[in-house]
């Protein structure tokens, strides 16, 4: 099989070795690879402390076993197949079965509660759904008598139970090594079509309830496609990813899973988010996909770790941050650098550069793409700078989700880069930005007119997102279009761009700005406690709780101070003039976060609304 990119590069070779199966579909290609790299390690995935391998044979063994298993259970073609599950292989298993039987999913995030589970289950008319364990299966069982239309439930766990409809993977497994008539999963796998739905994946409602996005085998296809030709000299079957975002999430599963199988990489996965820096060290991946939380720890633990440094370290760090930060563009542009900057960057290379990779676990990572929200350009700038190619992305999970990302030929710092192959980005007259391509979704499950809405009569996809495209093509985020503030006086205020520059400080974790219908701009500040409680106990500041330090006048100035520091390039109207120090993080526990870290504004608003009052009432 060949894909063109048109205009692009030149005609790409298909990575599969046997063509058994047609490359139109998830579940074909993924059958494939095995057949290619039998042997070989698919995936790695930690047990009692050890990463432990399953080779690609051993996985497609499962997922046959699997989806033999579900037709015997009465899983037809067509039906959806919820999961409700953290990352781990069996999440893979499930979905690779379910759709090699022409069957689609509804992923459920392992965060989401009971109730969230039932109102996807119930919206998707799932029959049957996989859970992880114990827990995950009381969230279901607490909402039973909500979802009526549930038949079977499936643990990845063994989990005691006398419930007949209740059975482990292993049971399912069984039952399909046991089917009388195995060649029904090849007919199955060849009778689903490239426009056959393969998944619907439930927006994460920062706004109303989620819906579901029909999401075909053809527009995976296309955008996976569409990722490896955008890096395609720098990917390869040599590849080790590290799996760190939620499979349930469109970003996670088409750039960290199916395009990992596409290429043959091995994909290990990270434990929990919570413990990827250790994984990282452990794994020492070639490849990444994550969102800005992850770098802004990093440059974070950095920072912390150079302000705690002996004075000669820290000048040489400084002196080396500094050389990097005068070689990053010519690093980015593919430019040669002065004879004598030259030297400098190879003499900081040596000295700094390689040792900080390596003590992050990136010293042999090859591209770490950035993606599901901005990262402050200070940051971007840095890693690219130290000889991490960092490169940030853009998309929707109506778009599978990439539509651009910075490549190695095409670069600018600020943008997420360049359209992928075969897709058209268009800026309407109010700045939003209008996309077309094959991997824009078939439409929202069961909402027509939230389908309709979302198109312009003319065909384009409205994102929701401002932006603008610079001279080289590359596109410019400025806001999400329901997020920008327009202030009493009229102004209009992108808020991202204000909270990139908070939280890029090593003592600010996370930051809201607020300021819609009111005179001035504000902001809620989570502190980074770790760093401000050794700032406090070098000012011999004394306290009980977070409740108490945040409250310190001390503190409170500390943060003003800092705040307007980083406001200073800001003009008037973006400048805060009130805020408040948190005692707590936003997260997703609270609601105040999406499973994907974004911030969930309305409910902020919500949870803080006597704070803000009194923030506004003291500042006017």
């Amino acid at each position: 099989m060949r894909y063109r990119m048109h205009g692009m590069v030149p005609i790409i070779e298909a990575l599969g070795g046997g063509m058994s199966y047609s490359e139109k579909t998830i579940a074909g290609m993924f059958h494939n690879r095995a057949e290619r790299y039998q042997y070989e390690t698919c995936v790695r995935y930690k047990d009692q402390g050890a990463y432990t391998a399953i080779s690609w044979n051993e996985m497609a063994r499962r997922v046959v076993s699997l989806g033999l298993g579900l037709i015997s259970l009465g899983v037809k073609k067509g039906d959806i197949v919820a999961i409700f599950s953290d990352n781990r292989w069996e999440w893979l298993a499930a979905d690779l079965a379910v759709l090699s039987i022409g069957a689609a999913d509804a992923p459920i995030y392992a965060t989401n509660s009971g109730e969230e589970a039932a109102y996807i289950i119930n919206d998707s008319g799932a029959k049957v759904c996989f859970v992880s364990g114990k827990e995950h299966l009381e969230r279901i069982l607490s909402v039973r008598a909500k979802v009526k239309g549930l038949k079977k439930i499936i643990t990845f766990d063994d989990v005691a139970t006398s419930d007949k409809n209740i059975l482990g993977l292993g049971a399912v497994m069984a039952l399909g090594d046991r089917a009388k008539d195995k060649r029904i999963f090849d007919e199955r796998l060849n009778d689903t079509t490239a426009d056959d739905l393969a998944t619907l994946i439930y927006t994460s409602g920062t706004t109303g309830s989620p819906k579901g996005v029909m999401l075909t085998h053809r527009n995976f296809i296309a955008n996976v496609h569409q990722c490896y030709a955008s890096h395609a000299s720098h990917l390869s079957h040599q590849d080790e990813a590290l799996a760190i975002l939620p499979w349930s999430h469109s970003f996670g599963r088409t750039v960290g899973v199916y395009l990992m199988l596409h290429i043959g990489a091995v994909i290990s996965l990270a434990e929990s988010f919570s413990t990827v820096l250790t994984n990282l060290q452990e794994i020492r991946p070639t490849l990444i996909c994550s969102v800005p939380r992850l770098f802004e720890k990093m440059y974070t633990g950095i920072t912390s770790g150079v302000e705690k440094a002996t004075p000669v370290k820290q000048k040489l760090f400084g002196w080396a941050k500094a050389v990097g930060e005068r070689a990053v563009d010519y690093i980015v542009q593919n430019k040669d650098m002065p004879w004598t900057l030259g030297l400098q960057y190879s003499l900081a290379e040596r000295l700094v550069f390689s040792k900080l990779r390596a003590a992050l676990g990136l010293n042999r990572m090859r591209i770490s793409i950035n993606g599901g929200g901005p990262l402050a350009v200070e940051i971007d700038r840095f890693f690219n700078s130290i000889g991490v190619p960092l490169h940030n992305g853009y998309g929707l999970t109506e778009t599978s989700p990439v539509t651009n990302v910075n490549t190695f030929e095409v670069f600018e710092f600020g943008s997420v880069g360049p359209a992928v192959a075969d897709t058209q980005i268009k800026i309407a007259d109010d700045g939003e930005i209008l996309i077309k391509g094959p991997q824009v979704m078939k439409g929202y499950f069961g909402k027509p007119d939230d389908t309709k809405a979302c198109f312009t009569p003319d065909g384009w996809f409205a994102t929701g997102d401002i932006g603008f495209v610079d001279a080289r093509g590359c596109l410019h985020i400025t806001d999400r279009k329901k997020d920008i503030i327009i202030t009493s006086g009229g102004k209009n205020i992108s808020p991202q761009n204000i909270e990139n520059t908070l939280v890029a400080d090593l003592f600010i974790e996370q930051a809201v700005v607020i300021g819609e219908g009111r005179k001035f701009l504000s902001a809620l500040i989570v502190p980074n406690f770790a760093e401000l409680a050794n700032y406090a106990k070098a000012q011999g500041i004394t306290y009980s709780s977070h409740e108490d330090l945040v409250k310190k006048p001390e503190i409170v100035q500390f943060y003003d101070t800092k705040i307007k520091a980083l406001m200073k390039d800001y003009a008037r109207v973006e400048q805060l003039r009130a805020f408040r120090v948190l005692p707590r993080e936003f997260s997703i526990d609270s609601g105040e976060l999406t499973p994907t870290l974004k911030l969930k504004r309305k409910v902020i608003n919500q949870h803080y609304a006597e704070l803000i009052e009194g923030m506004y009432k003291d500042g006017e």
